[in-house]
């Protein structure tokens, strides 16, 4: 974890697009890209997304100011403390990307509240073995 303050001071320079893989545990690969912009600490890093692209059914709000919490800053919500995680939460069902990694029991169960998921509002629930979230810049050609 890069942290959010280094995401923060990276992101201000220019526009960036957000990047996120999932790998669930039968080897499935999904992906999903946003374009975002990413507040400062005075916003608790309030994240603001609209989805591009990807494989997934998004399961994160668009257009909507997210502000990144914990289970010691949770304000209007307890959703990391249950969770067991930070992150960008609207409410408690829609995904974690951070929360303790969970191996699913017999016949596919998992404790949902604890593990590592991606939940569209109208979908099923991805259990998730592993998470990539990356940024890239919008205009590559500035990298050649």
């Amino acid at each position: 974890w890069l942290g959010l303050k280094k995401i923060y001071s990276i992101t201000k320079q220019g526009s960036y697009l957000l990047r996120i893989e999932l790998q669930d545990w039968r080897g499935n690969r999904r992906h999903i890209e946003y374009s975002f912009s990413l507040g400062g600490p005075s916003t608790n890093f309030t994240l603001q997304l609209a989805r591009m692209s990807g494989s997934i059914p998004n399961a994160l709000p668009e257009h909507a100011e997210l502000r990144f919490s914990t289970g010691d800053t949770a304000s209007h919500s307890n959703c990391p403390e249950t969770l067991l995680g930070g992150w960008w939460h609207s409410e408690c069902e829609e995904t974690n990307l951070n929360g303790k990694y969970v191996m699913p029991r017999s016949r596919g169960r998992l404790d949902r509240g604890k593990g590592l998921y991606w939940k569209p509002k109208k979908g099923r629930y991805y259990l998730l073995k592993s998470t990539k979230i990356m940024i890239h810049p919008t205009d590559l050609k500035s990298f050649d």
